[in-house]
């Protein structure tokens, strides 16, 4: 069975596990500890009943640390939201090839906005990684995703594959090679300057005079 002591001593798992860096993980633990006694409190049993003895007698339980219980649930979450999400068809995309497929016969995708997004990430070691994952513009290490949703319904119908937080979101697109349904209108800001796949329409905002000075 996973545990945070053996996790903590692997920050990478920890984040691959829970999408949570050591430093995140025990900043939530106290909010999550008072949350869960709370609810739980040590005196009563968890039907609301007084205890007739003290707390931890009988068997020992594999979640009996509080550090257990929060990496049970996080994990818990993130394994069965994403099968959850598949059920329900509405989990985005990862194939760029197989885009056009899915989003073909869906009337919101007409209107669809692309854009890239970054998440801090653990500072790596080799100082080339570093320089390839830190980004200026959230002035940290990151990893860059670019996601497509529908301006609508606030879908995200497309998720790219991870790059290091200094890629341009134009070369991320590119190398994704997204083929997309031809009745799509595509929405993008300055970071996609250039990015003109085979679509309906592309939308790009223009710079005002302002930011040109």
């Amino acid at each position: 069975m996973l545990t945070y002591e053996e996790l903590k001593r692997q920050p990478r798992k920890l984040l691959a596990q829970t999408s949570l860096t050591v430093t995140e993980y025990e900043k939530l633990l106290p909010v999550f500890e008072k949350a869960y006694l709370k609810k739980y409190p040590a005196k009563k049993t968890k039907t609301g009943n007084e205890r007739k003895r003290k707390a931890g007698a009988g068997r020992k339980s594999s979640l009996d640390r509080i550090e257990q219980k929060l990496l049970f649930a996080v994990v818990y979450q993130k394994s069965y939201l994403k099968q959850a999400l598949d059920d329900l068809g509405v989990l985005p995309e990862r194939n760029p090839k197989n885009f056009k497929a899915h989003e073909e016969n869906l009337t919101d995708a007409k209107d669809s906005i692309i854009d890239g997004t970054e998440r801090r990430r653990q500072r790596p070691k080799q100082s080339e990684k570093q320089a390839l994952h830190y980004s200026g513009k959230k002035k940290a290490h990151t990893d860059k995703n670019v996601i497509i949703a529908t301006a609508k319904k606030k879908r995200v119908s497309f998720l790219s594959k991870t790059y290091p937080g200094k890629t341009h979101d134009k070369k991320v697109a590119d190398c994704e090679n997204i083929v997309y349904p031809p009745h799509v209108g595509l929405h993008k800001d300055t970071g996609f300057q250039g990015y003109e796949p085979n679509v309906r329409k592309t939308y790009q905002p223009k710079k005002s005079l302002a930011s040109r000075n």
